[in-house]
């Protein structure tokens, strides 16, 4: 039977040596957390475990006292000076492999979660974002969950016997939104061009950040688009409120939106609580490859860091300093690989630093670790021109990639690639 406790109350629940799972992105327990942070002695010689999402979960646990220790599979803004000091272990995992980790590959005492409101006696439902929760939820020896009244109850998400749910504390927060990244010239091209590569019917998945919203907003003229992600932004709930997305031709889930988290404005949070299009499944699902291969004409949309002329793609550190992590881009890609007429786009603008690096480069960096390896790759888009890549032999794929570099970078990637193979 649940019982019902105060925020202040969870500090109690916890020992040293405890294994401590947060969920993350918009079910993260912010009141729990609160709580924690003040009460910092309650933490020492635990390690929180938490798959923190860059620009959503702004957390690190590893300040809470001296004594805690944590463990990441993404640097965060706030968590990387910890990383660096040795208080946040940094596990590099894709999605899939995080979920199988956390579900049977660690020992779980505690879960804290946020779960929307419940009827007395009726199963709880894990709300709009359940990505790696049942797995949590089977593996934690107990559960303490944050009940939001504002989280919402999608009509057809996972849900947990109310006998599963050990303690339980009200609370009444805005639900965590994630702004939408502003528009410019270079992603507007990007998104044009990888609009060019999706047929009608295709059923998309499409990651956070500027690029792949300027993606989603590209395709208004596409019609009966499908969408199996990961997450889901503003982007897709537009499509779909517009008729663009229908599922009509999906041939996994025909007609429904598939996601495993919901990140964007408070109208994206609100439809999710009641569109009846949308399915909120775990990365179990959403994530398997197996999965993906059964949906044609599936076609993944992610961005990158750098691609190197091999066909190498850094998604997640800047000259060696990790600053995001591995995500499920590559479970994408590869369920793409075995989708009949599916494809994978990696879309990146071609420099940075305001045009004095180019993104495209001859090869990753001594302390820079592939997300993706080249044997992945598929489509490559910049705004400069989009390229398939997937087929075309080294010495024609690296010459295909200077294409689509910036203009002021080709000679110099052209003498680079040159010395390094013919050296």
């Amino acid at each position: 039977m649940t019982e019902w406790i105060k925020a202040e109350q969870v500090s109690g629940l916890l020992e040293p040596g405890m294994t401590v799972f947060v969920a993350s992105a918009t079910a993260e327990p912010r009141e729990i957390l609160q709580a924690l942070s003040q009460q910092g002695d309650c933490c020492a010689g635990v390690r929180f475990v938490s798959v923190s999402l860059p620009g959503v979960n702004n957390v690190d646990f590893s300040t809470f006292h001296p004594q805690t220790r944590a463990t990441a599979f993404f640097a965060t803004a706030r968590n990387r000076a910890s990383m660096a000091a040795g208080q946040v272990d940094f596990i590099p995992l894709q999605y899939r492999a995080i979920y199988d980790y956390l579900a049977s590959g660690l020992d779980i005492d505690v879960a804290l979660v946020q779960l929307p409101p419940f009827e007395t006696d009726q199963p709880v439902s894990m709300g709009i974002s359940a990505d790696f929760l049942p797995g949590v939820l089977d593996n934690a020896r107990l559960v303490i969950g944050e009940i939001n009244t504002r989280q919402p109850v999608p009509q057809d998400a996972p849900a947990m016997p109310q006998s599963r749910l050990d303690y339980a504390l009200e609370c009444d927060r805005p639900v965590p939104v994630v702004p939408e990244p502003a528009a410019n010239e270079a992603n507007d091209e990007i998104g044009r061009l990888i609009a060019g590569l999706i047929e009608d019917g295709s059923c998309i998945q499409a990651g956070l950040g500027a690029v792949p919203n300027a993606a989603l907003a590209a395709l208004a003229e596409k019609n009966d688009l499908g969408c199996h992600s990961g997450m889901i932004s503003d982007g897709v709930m537009e499509l779909a409120k517009a008729g663009n997305i229908t599922g009509l031709y999906k041939t996994v889930d025909k007609g429904k939106i598939v996601t495993g988290a919901t990140l964007g404005s408070d109208a994206l949070i609100e439809w999710a609580g009641s569109a009846p299009e949308l399915m909120i499944r775990p990365v179990s699902y959403t994530h398997d490859p197996g999965v993906i291969s059964r949906i044609d004409h599936f076609v993944s949309i992610n961005t990158a860091l750098e691609v190197d002329l091999f066909g190498q793609v850094n998604a997640e550190s800047i000259g060696g300093r990790q600053v995001s992590g591995p995500g499920g881009s590559v479970d994408m890609m590869r369920g793409a690989a075995l989708s009949k007429g599916g494809k994978s786009i990696i879309a990146l603008n071609a420099t940075a630093a305001g045009g004095k690096v180019s993104r495209i480069v001859a090869a990753l960096g001594p302390a820079t670790a592939a997300t993706t390896l080249r044997s992945d790759i598929d489509y490559v888009v910049t705004e400069f021109g989009a390229r398939r890549i997937r087929h075309l032999p080294v010495e024609t794929r690296a010459q295909a990639l200077i294409e689509i570099a910036h203009p002021d970078f080709r000679d110099r990637l052209r003498d680079e690639w040159n010395e390094m193979v013919r050296a």
